[in-house]
């Protein structure tokens, strides 16, 4: 039995990789999306929540983590968010092998994982879509998010690797500085390729 091909599917944020994964799942491409598997783990009743609040105490709740009580505990703290990390990231990775268990059928299945590469998950994926967008586009994106200020964007931004090394690393570029129909042809376009 041959396993699918790993699209390991990555961008910045507010590049546009959500909905370039949404354009993916609508083509019958399952995907894996490493950020809400974290939502559900770290939300009400979810799994992470004992080993967080242990680790990071007052950081919980009915609702799960507290986003913000969290990231004023680990936000310039690098030995923090490597505390974090280190419980959160081997759960996402059980959680990426089930998928793909499940997925084993299939002749591709897409990884969406944000820091792909900062991570090291390049490694374990067969081909690598970056997901970019002009800077100016970039950053009126995020900054038009609820909650998000220009302090918290630099932050993240920071712990990113910059666009033009993520595009230098890839093997495809989907650009989404521009409509969502010529996006969503890139997509389909890419997707014959494969």
């Amino acid at each position: 039995m041959t396993k699918p091909k790993i699209i390991g599917l990555t961008g910045s944020i507010g590049m546009g990789k959500s909905t370039v994964a949404a354009m993916f799942s609508e083509a019958g491409i399952p995907v894996f999306d490493a950020d809400a598997e974290v939502r559900a783990m770290q939300g009400p009743g979810g799994e992470l929540l004992p080993a967080i609040e242990a680790a990071f105490p007052g950081s919980t709740g009915p609702e799960g983590v507290d986003r913000d009580r969290l990231g004023h505990q680990v936000f310039a703290d690098k030995a923090a968010l490597a505390r974090l990390e280190a419980i959160v990231h081997p759960a996402v990775a059980a959680k990426r092998a089930a998928f793909l268990a499940a997925n084993a059928d299939k002749r591709a299945v897409v990884f969406d994982i944000p820091l792909l590469f900062e991570r090291g998950g390049h490694e374990g994926v067969d081909t690598i879509v970056v997901v970019s967008a002009p800077e100016d586009i970039q950053r009126a994106r995020v900054l038009a998010r609820p909650s998000m200020t220009r302090e918290k964007f630099e932050h993240i931004y920071g712990l990113q690797l910059h666009d033009s090394e993520k595009r230098a690393r890839a093997d495809h570029v989907i650009d989404t500085g521009t409509t969502l129909a010529e996006t969503r042809a890139q997509v389909a376009a890419l997707i014959a390729s494969l």
